[in-house]
């Protein structure tokens, strides 16, 4: 199977790295390219296809998110990938959450995509973005998902370089 390499994407403090699943014997070179983009995060919404172990003694952390390939996912899924991005993209501004599912083009992207709607982009522009990078991303299916998605801004950041007054006059 002819699998896309994996693709970076930057927005705001937020950056993605989607890809497709490793196996036991890629998985050398999946580690490679974890650590080539400073991955700290691998969020695998596929079957299990490899062992996570290798990738954990090098200090990242692996989490197991499996839905159903070119459905959307489930809305406890959402709440969970979103609580982790915010966690994580608060605490450490810029690292690299990797996202994967068997070839990289339906499930992994979505996430993605909901990333980029609930920091405040509008879904076409979103798909549009992940699609410049991901040629065949997201299905039919998934893009009326995504068409229907209302978000609640939950990846909102506020900017650290702005300061707010604080006082007021009366």
């Amino acid at each position: 199977m002819n699998r896309p390499a994996p693709v970076e994407l930057s927005h705001r403090n937020m950056r993605f790295l989607i890809t497709h699943n490793p196996t036991d014997s890629t998985l050398s070179s999946f580690i490679e390219d974890l650590k080539r983009f400073g991955v700290t995060t691998v969020v695998r919404v596929c079957d299990i296809t490899y062992d996570k172990t290798p990738i954990e003694k090098d200090g990242i952390t692996v989490v197991d998110w499996p839905f159903d390939d070119g459905a959307p996912p489930p809305s406890k899924l959402v709440d969970d990938w979103l609580s982790l991005l915010k966690k994580t993209f608060q605490e450490d501004p810029g690292s690299c959450v990797a996202v994967h599912c068997v070839a990289g083009l339906g499930r992994a992207p979505v996430l993605v995509a909901l990333a980029l709607i609930e920091s405040g982009m509008k879904y076409e522009d979103a798909i549009q973005f992940i699609r410049q990078k991901r040629r065949g991303a997201i299905n039919s299916k998934q893009l009326t998902y995504l068409e229907k998605y209302r978000s609640k801004h939950r990846l909102r950041f506020k900017d650290s370089h702005t300061h707010k007054n604080k006082c007021c006059t009366m």
